[in-house]
């Protein structure tokens, strides 16, 4: 395609902490160093395309958000401008610029905070069931894609192997007390109102989003990501119809793709065609666009 993607860092004198489905990340003792890389995942199975630009369009992304909603959360980011990073990283610029960021380390709470404004995905599925998501009763007669009353919260777990699984409430406050589950639960529904709000006037719906918090100094952070493509599902507002699955600026253009093949959703993943790899790219960045105003930088 011609567009170089980055599907994995090896910065051998620097301490890997993590390597996740999608961003590398490493120790810097104080600090983490968080590299987000091109690579996608679908059905908890990293593919082996990288999405060009998708983890500059992640990394700059969720530090727009972090500005946007600190006056509700404060979260661990320390710089993403790689002239501040530590000397020991400076080799490196060509692979950190726009897709790295240094951050404080917290500890990560185990809880997956999903907020839901629209009946979508795992939610609309469970609603089928159970007519409830995660314990929260809901109206009878909603169809798929609906917008619901009010955003609710919908917890799972956070699994390092496989799906993360939908729970209650009471769950949640078992595994965490109930202190600090009510003020994930408050901290979640304010900043998916507040961005939603922003998001709506510059035409996207954020049907649903998930958010990861942690404690750093006793006090409750926001870490991980904030409001992408890859942790949310965003639906073009002009073309929002209830009554089935919606367009989207996320990776759900790529799992309907692999849907259609005959794979059965475990590693190796199938590569994807060229033209999907390009959509795919074009839907990111054109999130970025909508939400910031800009274009990409590094791009």
């Amino acid at each position: 395609m011609g567009k170089e993607v980055l599907l994995s860092t090896d910065f051998k004198d620097l301490k890997l902490f993590k390597r996740g489905k999608v961003r590398d990340v490493y120790d810097l003792d104080d600090k983490l160093l968080i590299v987000s890389t091109d690579r996608i995942s679908c059905f908890d199975v990293v593919l082996p395309c990288g999405i060009p630009y998708k983890g500059k369009v992640l990394n700059q992304l969720s530090c727009f958000w972090f500005g946007f909603i600190r006056d509700i959360i404060p979260n661990h980011l320390i710089t993403s401008d790689i002239d501040k990073y530590p000397y020991q990283l400076q080799k490196y610029q060509s692979q950190l610029l726009g897709r790295s960021m240094l951050v404080v380390k917290s500890q990560p709470l185990p809880v997956e905070c999903v907020v839901r404004g629209y009946l979508s995905g795992s939610g609309w599925k469970e609603y089928k069931e159970k007519r409830s998501v995660c314990g929260v009763e809901l109206p009878s007669g909603l169809l798929e894609s609906d917008k619901l009353s009010r955003p609710i919260f919908t917890p799972a777990t956070k699994e390092d192997v496989g799906h993360d699984v939908n729970v209650a409430q009471e769950h949640i406050e078992r595994k965490i007390g109930k202190d600090i589950a009510s003020k994930l639960k408050e901290i979640s529904i304010a900043v998916y109102k507040k961005a939603s709000a922003y998001a709506e006037d510059r035409g996207i719906i954020i049907a649903d989003t998930k958010f990861e918090f942690g404690i750093y100094g006793n006090k409750i952070i926001l870490i991980d990501e904030a409001l992408t493509p890859d942790s949310s599902r965003l639906w073009p507002k002009d073309k929002y119809q209830p009554g089935g699955p919606q367009p989207s600026f996320d990776k759900q253009f790529v799992r309907d793709y692999l849907d259609g093949l005959d794979w059965d959703k475990k590693a190796p993943a199938p590569g994807l065609p060229d033209e999907i790899i390009e959509k795919t790219s074009q839907k990111y960045l054109q999130a970025y666009r909508k939400f910031t105003g800009q274009e990409l930088r590094g791009k």
